[in-house]
């Protein structure tokens, strides 16, 4: 059952941080758009899957995510504690679905191939992709909070920390993961100047570890999926 559940949530994750385009998740609250989204999830969890036969499978994927993104986007406002919300409600739905098919389905089990690929790549998606998204909305109502007027590169920020998680992670699956102070200690370096020439320091700060938090947690639970 633990493959399974596993595989589940790699499919979600792969549809929701890598197949979805930023014009979807802005029109979301159109009916037909919550219906592709809904059916690209069920698609991608029934080709991760690799159980044919079993139409109940991408059915029911279908079905659950669709009424909770169809709930969040009537009920919810776009936030941190929105986003954490979601995300756990959808993994719970899955894992629950998982249960299901498991003790209903004659112990179905995960007999297809490439079972650590497919976790390690929707792994690593959601450790660049996926924390950014949430990353983004913290450090959004930061800024919006202490009406802080930042400078630099358009999506500077976001992409470095999508390098720096990215490296954490590969860090990880090579075994390394002691090499993550290196890491810190040259970013501490490069941000040491900036941070004494602006008062954003503490934004600079808290953005970073919790960039670097992400990624170690993310990374640890993936490895952890790949060993099932």
């Amino acid at each position: 059952m633990e493959k399974i559940a596993a595989i589940l949530i790699a499919a979600h994750c792969m549809a929701d941080f890598f197949l979805q385009p930023n014009k979807m998740v802005r029109n979301k609250q159109l009916p037909l758009m919550l219906i592709l989204h809904g059916a690209i999830h069920a698609a991608t969890a029934w080709l991760l899957l690799q159980h044919w036969q079993n139409w109940q499978v991408p059915l029911s994927v279908f079905i659950l995510h669709s009424i909770i993104d169809f709930i969040k986007q009537r009920y919810g406002k776009e936030s941190v504690t929105t986003f954490i919300a979601d995300q756990t409600v959808h993994l719970f739905s899955l894992i629950l679905l998982a249960s299901f098919l498991y003790h209903n389905l004659q112990g179905m089990q995960f007999s297809g191939t490439g079972y650590q690929p497919l976790i390690g790549f929707a792994g690593f998606i959601t450790t660049v992709r996926g924390a950014g998204f949430l990353i983004a909305l913290f450090t959004k109502e930061l800024i919006s909070r202490n009406n802080l007027k930042l400078d630099g590169l358009q999506n500077g920020g976001a992409l470095i920390g999508q390098l720096e998680r990215g490296v954490i992670f590969l860090f990880f699956l090579a075994g390394q993961p002691e090499s993550i102070g290196l890491l810190i200690a040259a970013k501490s370096i490069l941000r040491f100047e900036e941070s004494k020439r602006h008062k954003q320091a503490e934004y600079i700060l808290i953005g970073t570890l919790l960039s670097f938090a992400a990624a170690i947690a993310l990374s640890s639970a993936t490895l952890w999926a790949m060993k099932l």
